[in-house]
């Protein structure tokens, strides 16, 4: 089960720091465009940690 949770919060937060970096680009905020990078690194981190999970059976 932890599998399917780190995806989907993983997936939601590459999603959601997308959606931050276009709108930093589209304001021309560096700022607001490097949070989204940062959050989107976080969502691929996640992402990976379920796999992981998966792979070894939720035993970690």
């Amino acid at each position: 089960m932890g599998q399917l949770k780190d995806t989907a919060k993983g997936l939601g937060n590459e999603i959601a720091g997308n959606a931050k970096q276009v709108a930093g680009k589209a304001r021309n905020d560096p700022v607001q465009q490097a949070e989204g990078k940062a959050q989107e690194k976080k969502g691929e981190l996640q992402q990976g940690i379920g796999k992981v999970k998966g792979a070894l059976g939720d035993r970690i």
